[in-house]
């Protein structure tokens, strides 16, 4: 049974990918604005921040967390790709938020490759922003591949908004 949280997300996902976006590149992943620890770029899209000192903001930590619990199988390591599915660290450079989230949401198929849906995950479900600013930090090569060294603290906002996501029914 899908949770209300993961099918509202999925609705609200679809709805803005069936729109213009859809046809939108990414764009620039320079942080211009954060709010509790979360990072935007221009497009108010959720991006990375990685310190001089190769500090990264808690929301790509975590996305390298829940990268390699739900996507490498598949996937390959660090984003690379496999013989099975595609690099999807190159595959954020094609595809906007939207995009992205609405792939992992509600799934895909091209050809003979099909991407599950992962609506009732909420191990991806609850950390698209995660998956998708860590893609994106490796797809223009901001962090190196490999568990990140050091991290901001994690934010009392990204710790409220899991456990909301993870009690959702």
């Amino acid at each position: 049974m899908k949770s209300s949280l993961a099918g509202a997300l999925a609705l609200g996902v679809m709805m803005v990918v069936s729109s213009a976006a859809l046809a939108e590149s990414p764009g620039d992943p320079k942080s211009v604005k954060s709010t509790d620890g979360k990072y935007f770029d221009a497009k108010g899209d959720p991006t990375y921040n990685v310190g001089p000192d190769g500090k990264v903001d808690w929301y790509t930590f975590s996305g390298y967390r829940r990268y390699h619990a739900e996507c490498h199988v598949c996937h390959g390591p660090n984003g690379g790709g496999s013989t099975y599915a595609p690099a999807l660290k190159d595959s954020v450079k094609r595809f906007n938020y939207a995009e992205f989230a609405g792939i992992v949401i509600g799934g895909r198929q091209n050809g003979n490759s099909v991407m599950p849906a992962f609506s009732d995950n909420k191990n991806a479900s609850c950390y698209i922003d995660d998956l998708y600013v860590y893609l994106r930090a490796l797809s223009t090569e901001a962090i190196p591949a490999g568990r990140p060294e050091k991290k901001e603290e994690r934010p009392e906002a990204f710790a409220k908004a899991e456990a909301e996501c993870m009690a959702a029914k």
